[in-house]
């Protein structure tokens, strides 16, 4: 009887040296491997640094989530940097750039709570920011030697990597939380710095040719008319709104589960919830527009995020939290991808870099101000303010994808 490959023992062997002689499926593996790593990091410091801040702050908490809005505000000023550093050096350099940015901020921050110093908790955020600035790359390296067959699969395979940060980041957090005791939450900064120096050490397997020159992105239409598309406006408005929300209400969660009596532990569990909403779906999203369309997707966000401010308000309970988390996290994800899928609609391929470029900023401009808010939010006006606030918005989103919904439905009629 013939045996099957599987039971060779040299086929495992075999199947990993195939793998790996394949360099684009290779850089899948390294990258999906960083971003888990990166997404690690995130999950612990997202479930930490509101409550370090918290611990650290005297009487005013108002200032409970300074860091993280830095951190969100050194994301936005770095990513096109970030892009035209690695169109002139590459992408394994820049990358490498971007893990030593991050351990950087590991280590600050981890000096910052054994110091009990706000101002370096601060500064360990900005540099953690400036390092995932390079780290929201991955993605997109991933389709650089890519075939047009396997782009697609490259994404979502490195975007997997998010699913196992969901399940290790946040149960790291809590076994690293009291590593010092009593020094509590050291630990965790010190763990997401080991982090960052795997993930400089395991990019260094990555081999994808020296950028070439190419299109600059100054080409084509000015950025004043193609802003001016309906698509573009509803684009960045859902990208802009469902990110938003999702770190306003993210960001306070933690200081919300904190006052209503629950620990560290639960906190991270929610996060871990929620980190998981955000990755899971992007192997149906796809699959999702391309049958309902795009518009559907978007709308379908707008109403899941409305459904997360709903559970928020109806209750304070764990499992409120949890699967409020659950729906923004999964509403983020049919907002982000959406839009993004919708930009791709608005630009030629000269004008591509400045389109892609000018969203992001955009974007990311509305985290850092949703992670400014949230903090002052809840501890001047209280958690259901901080939902309400998320309702107009929600709702202007809607309004603008069913403006966009008319105008084609109008320009369809006309055409006929």
């Amino acid at each position: 009887m013939r045996r099957l490959p599987s039971a060779d023992p040299k086929a495992a062997p075999m199947l990993l040296t195939e793998l790996f002689a394949d360099p684009a499926r290779r850089n899948v593996a390294v990258l999906a491997t960083c971003q888990a790593l990166f997404h690690c990091t995130q999950t612990m410091a997202i479930a930490t640094t509101p409550l370090a801040a918290h611990a650290m702050l005297g009487a005013d908490k108002t200032l409970a989530t300074f860091p993280i809005f830095l951190t969100h505000l050194a994301l936005m000023l770095t990513t096109l940097p970030a892009a035209l550093l690695m169109g002139r050096i590459g992408r394994r350099p820049g990358f490498s750039l971007g893990a030593l940015s991050g351990i950087a901020g590991g280590l600050v921050s981890f000096l910052a709570i054994w110091w009990q110093s706000f101002p370096m908790l601060c500064l360990g955020g900005m540099l953690q920011g400036a390092g995932a600035a390079f780290a929201w790359h991955y993605r997109f390296a991933a389709t650089d030697m890519a075939d047009a067959d396997f782009k697609a699969k490259a994404i979502s395979l490195v975007m997997a990597g998010g699913i196992v940060a969901g399940l290790i980041g946040p149960q790291t957090a809590k076994w690293a939380v009291d590593l010092f005791n009593p020094v509590m939450f050291a630990g965790v900064y010190l763990v997401t710095a080991v982090f960052a120096l795997g993930m400089l050490l395991i990019m260094q397997l990555i081999k994808i040719p020296p950028p070439v020159t190419g299109v600059d992105g100054r080409g084509g239409r000015p950025m004043s008319v193609i802003m001016r598309q309906p698509a573009f406006i509803v684009a960045v408005l859902c990208s802009m709104i469902g990110y938003a929300v999702m770190t306003l209400v993210m960001s306070a969660t933690p200081l919300a589960m904190l006052g209503c009596g629950f620990n560290f532990a639960d906190s991270a569990t929610v996060i871990q919830v929620h980190v998981l909403a955000m990755f899971v779906p992007s192997f149906f999203t796809g699959h999702l527009i391309n049958r309902f369309g795009v518009k559907a997707i978007l709308a379908a966000g707008a109403l899941i995020e409305i459904l997360c401010v709903i559970v928020n308000l109806s209750g304070i309970t764990l499992w409120h939290f949890a699967i409020a988390n659950l729906f923004v996290g999964l509403g983020w994800n049919f907002c982000y991808v959406g839009g993004t899928t919708l930009l791709t609609s608005v630009y030629k391929t000269e004008e591509k870099a400045k389109v892609q470029g000018t969203h992001d900023f955009l974007v990311y401009a509305s985290t850092a101000t949703a992670a400014g808010l949230s903090g002052t939010l809840q501890a001047q006006a209280g958690w259901t303010m901080v939902n309400m606030l998320a309702l107009p918005a929600l709702l202007l989103m809607l309004s603008g994808i069913g403006w966009l919904a008319m105008r084609e439905r109008g320009q369809l009629a006309r055409q006929a």
